[in-house]
């Protein structure tokens, strides 16, 4: 059962409150040098290797998920608080303690044995719900042909990822971005803004610490070719909305800018064109900012 685990001693590390402490370094660390260990390529004569292996990286995958080692510390403590309760039942301290859970039962209507009980049961079911969410996870990893060892895909893949494996249709998906020089945007302030075009059905953003970045998805091409191309926002930090795939047609984004005919003409863009064109209309936008303060 995947809630009796002791997901710590799996990976070689201290359980209980000294493991709740660990770092996620030392989690990486003991992971990997448990993966050497364990790995099939170094036991084929273990008719278990496999099992092993694949028993360690959902241990690790659950220590790594902030969620789930949460809900697995939770569960731990609890099962700590049972154990010290039990050892401190000697024959007099049961009977002691016998009569004053009758008389809080008969005060408050509520048996604390019942509720840990209770308590250890719901975050037993949560565990559970995420473990399976992680193994899920890993398969379509799989599936989609990545590896447990594979950390990082490049910026591209992730956003044909996102959007292929949900049967989306690219043309109607808006790559937006924007400088994090006058605040930030959140989804919701987002969707509010694109819905003057039309339906939004999703918002994801994506952001680093000096850029932000989301795919926003509309509910038809129509709206997301009237969204692409105009300037939005505050204009103390506007958005580029550019399309993540052009339709057949290339777009013309226009964007004019009073006494100031310097700079790239804003024509037919296709390609690989797409990000220096990006940044060079962030930096005119932001030019043009600063002149209207």
């Amino acid at each position: 059962m995947d809630v009796e685990i002791d997901h710590y001693n799996v990976l070689g590390l201290p359980s209980g409150e000294e493991g709740a402490k660990l770092s996620d370094q030392e989690i990486t660390k003991g992971y990997r040098s448990k993966a050497r260990e364990l790995h099939p390529d170094k036991r084929p004569d273990d008719p278990h290797a496999n099992a092993n292996f694949v028993k360690l990286q959902t241990s690790y995958e659950v220590l790594k998920d902030e969620k789930a080692r949460k809900l697995f510390d939770d569960l731990l403590r609890v099962k700590r608080e049972k154990l010290v309760r039990q050892g401190q039942h000697d024959s007099k301290r049961r009977k002691m303690m016998s009569d004053l859970e009758e008389r809080e039962r008969s005060a408050f209507a509520v048996d604390p044995t019942a509720r840990a009980r209770e308590e250890e049961e719901r975050i037993s079911r949560q565990l559970k719900a995420e473990i399976a969410r992680i193994r899920a996870m890993r398969t379509n990893k799989t599936a989609a042909g990545t590896t447990p060892f594979k950390q990082e895909t490049t910026r591209g893949d992730k956003e044909s990822t996102d959007c292929g494996s949900n049967g989306l249709d690219k043309e109607k998906v808006l790559k937006v971005s924007w400088e994090k020089i006058g605040g930030d945007y959140t989804a919701k302030m987002l969707k509010e803004i694109f819905e003057e075009f039309g339906d939004v059905e999703d918002v994801v953003i994506k952001s680093s610490k000096k850029k932000g970045s989301a795919l926003v998805v509309m509910a038809s091409k129509d709206s997301a070719v009237a969204a692409t191309g105009n300037m939005l926002g505050n204009i103390s930090n506007p958005l580029l909305v550019l399309p993540l795939q052009p339709a057949a047609s290339p777009v013309v984004f226009s964007y004019e800018k009073k006494n100031e005919s310097d700079g790239p003409k804003l024509g037919n863009l296709v390609g690989a064109g797409y990000q220096a064109f990006e940044d060079s209309v962030l930096d005119k936008l932001k030019k043009a900012a600063e002149k209207q303060k």
